[in-house]
């Protein structure tokens, strides 16, 4: 019984985020491109490149505040999908992006250490499955699961412990990591592919669109729950 519901939440995340999780990867390819191939648009990275090279860590933090948190709660907002203490949630995506910034940044170094700066196809696969397979999926997926769950009990930390039954296994871990490779597999190797001082830069414009996904997937995966 279980394996079946696992196995449905894995097929529901699939159909709700292929076309959003295609949209994120024409957007971060089309960046990419333009890195390479675009010449007008190197005053723009460079741009970003300067900020990251000058301010280091601390740009991380706030430019994923930004692009994770502040830009994904805006919209919230006013497209009227912020339904309780729209303040405290602010300062929720913000709070919580901007440590994510510090980690990813923080792990986007380790990567180098670990595998090197080269970006032959080897190096991008090792950075890739490194990422996704144990970074995202045994760490920041199962972390971020517990905030937003923490976040949909309207900040109630009881409620919170008591919500972590079956269903954070079967449902929203597992809905999660799935739509998670869906966007950042691809995206991570264009990343990758990138200078060491626009991989964060690259990483918050797909964020801001991901943050999106994430917030209207855990929608319909507690709809789905309670359905179920």
């Amino acid at each position: 019984m279980r394996q079946n519901l696992l196995v449905l939440n894995i097929k529901r995340a699939l159909k709700l985020n292929f076309k959003p999780a295609l949209c994120l990867q024409v957007i971060a390819l089309g960046i990419g491109l333009s890195f390479f191939y675009w010449p007008a648009s190197q005053p723009v990275f460079n741009f970003f490149a300067e900020l990251k090279a000058q301010y280091g860590v601390g740009y991380a933090i706030a430019s994923t505040a930004v692009f994770g948190g502040l830009l994904p709660y805006s919209y919230l907002l006013l497209s009227g999908q912020v339904h309780f203490k729209p303040l405290r949630q602010l300062l929720f995506y913000c709070v919580l992006w901007a440590v994510m910034g510090w980690i990813v940044d923080e792990f986007y170094s380790l990567q180098i250490t670990l595998f090197g700066s080269d970006t032959d196809v080897t190096t991008l696969i090792k950075k890739m499955a490194f990422d996704q397979f144990v970074f995202s999926a045994l760490l920041t997926c199962p972390f971020l699961t517990l905030c937003y769950q923490y976040k949909d009990t309207q900040f109630n930390l009881k409620r919170t412990i008591m919500s972590l039954d079956k269903r954070l296994l079967l449902l929203y871990l597992p809905t999660t990591i799935v739509t998670n490779w869906l966007v950042w597999i691809p995206s991570v190797l264009l990343i990758y592919l990138m200078p060491p001082e626009l991989q964060i830069p690259l990483f918050n414009l797909v964020l801001c669109f991901f943050v999106l996904v994430l917030a209207i997937l855990n929608t319909d995966a507690e709809a789905a729950a309670a359905a179920d």
